[in-house]
């Protein structure tokens, strides 16, 4: 459920937001962001769980703080910049130590360490969550995400197609 419930805050606190980007100075264009989740919850397929467009951010949902997971996940993607969102109330810049000093003391390379920490664009905690969530709740957004969190929980949960079968089961009574 975190990994449901955080793309949902997500989504809408990136909603309203866009970029102006473009190749040349004479073709800019602005465009909003937008998330997208990219598969399902503990699919254990690899993939990232959240893509941004037009950016190409990438978000990994988490809820351990074990260095090895972040560096797994950013090997994956070849170094790619990842933007982590952790199921911990731990201050975002002491999650960051915390991963750091843990590489640290089992590689004992600090460079390669440095090289993979270079890697985290952002840490997303459950108080930063909070805070995306209540600007969201004061810009009407509330319903737009519960509504968000019933649909992504009924692809997770497959809802849809419990309810074809107890309609299908339903009409042959």
């Amino acid at each position: 459920m975190f990994e449901i419930v955080s793309y949902a805050i997500l989504k809408y606190y990136y909603k309203d937001q866009s970029i102006v980007w473009g190749y040349d100075w004479n073709s800019l264009t602005e465009e909003s962001l937008s998330l997208y989740k990219t598969g399902r919850t503990n699919a254990n397929d690899g993939g990232i769980d959240f893509v941004m467009k037009p950016l190409g951010r990438f978000f990994q949902v988490t809820e351990t703080v074990d260095f090895k997971k972040y560096f797994l996940d950013i090997e994956k993607v070849e170094k790619y910049p990842i933007t982590f969102v952790i199921k911990s109330t731990i201050d975002e810049d002491e999650l960051k130590l915390k991963i750091k000093n843990d590489a640290e003391k089992k590689l004992g390379i600090v460079k390669l360490v440095e090289k993979f920490m270079e890697c985290i664009e952002e840490i997303i905690n459950i108080p930063k969550l909070l805070a995306y969530f209540q600007k969201a709740i004061t810009e009407n957004q509330l319903s737009n995400i519960l509504q968000e969190i019933e649909e992504q929980s009924k692809i997770e949960f497959h809802l849809d197609e419990w309810k074809d079968d107890e309609e299908m089961l339903l009409d042959n009574v």
